[in-house]
């Protein structure tokens, strides 16, 4: 099979996810299951196109592995931290807006966008499931020790704000502890550096066009859907906790660094 087609064969897969995903919300009137299912897509997307291009190499189960770490982690996380709590303000929002046709909108508009988007984020975890390389060389072992960074700073900044928010004594507070004391998004940016641990990989294949994935990736972290979106809702709720503004003027806001004076 053609790489154009196990790509194309990718956009199916991820495309029916997405619409059993939406049949779901329907049943639970709960258009964020969206996010639930986000991690697990590009799970799906990279054995969807490794069993396509039948390349089994050491590249593609390494990228098998790291994937599935992450993405698997990714989407029990969310579930167990949305656990009955309803549907997520953003959707609520959009659901009231046009009440009577939000649920056959929403199919597109945000399910089937999520499947494409995912689809166009995975570029280059097609370059490294799908493209014979050779070996395991020094890219690869670099795309190890980056994953590995990004892996503990979204795994770990999730864990320590969940503890955080858990305890009654820190309501009103601002998270400032563990990785939250050196970035304001610990999350996100270690998101960041797992995939660009996934395009070492590709690059290790000589894939360089795994590169428009990644990118794209990075913009919606960091001015879409990600940083930019929780420094808003940040700010609004900002002048309720103590010592919020300070720490924006201390802590960065994306890279980890020390403290400001």
């Amino acid at each position: 099979m053609a790489l154009w087609q196990v790509w194309l064969t990718g956009l199916g897969t991820a495309a029916l996810l997405m619409v059993l995903t939406w049949v779901g919300s329907v049943v639970q009137r709960d258009a964020s299951l969206v996010d639930r299912v986000w991690g697990l897509s590009f799970v799906v997307l990279a054995w969807t196109y490794a069993v396509a291009a039948g390349v089994w190499d050491a590249r593609t189960l390494l990228a098998l592995a790291l994937v599935s770490i992450w993405g698997l982690r990714l989407s029990v996380f969310i579930t167990w931290r949305n656990w009955g709590h309803g549907e997520d303000a953003r959707y609520a929002a959009m659901r009231a807006r046009r009440p009577d046709t939000f649920t056959r909108r929403s199919l597109v508009t945000v399910f089937l966008l999520q499947a494409v988007l995912s689809w166009l984020v995975s570029v280059p975890l097609l370059a490294a499931t799908a493209v014979e390389g050779g070996d395991l060389g020094v890219l690869d072992a670099l795309a190890v020790l980056v994953w590995t960074v990004g892996f503990v700073f979204e795994a770990g900044g999730d864990q320590q704000l969940a503890r955080f928010l858990a305890d009654p004594a820190n309501r009103g507070k601002v998270m400032d502890r563990g990785l939250w004391r050196y970035t304001r998004h610990p999350n996100y940016f270690g998101d960041t550096t797992v995939w660009w641990s996934f395009l070492l990989l590709a690059l290790a294949v000589g894939a360089w066009w795994g590169a428009a994935g990644r990118l794209l990736m990075t913009w919606l972290s960091v001015r879409v859907s990600g940083v930019a979106l929780t420094e808003r809702r940040m700010g609004r709720a900002g002048s309720t906790r103590e010592g919020y503004e300070e720490y924006v003027r201390r802590t960065n806001a994306f890279f980890p660094g020390p403290r400001r004076r």
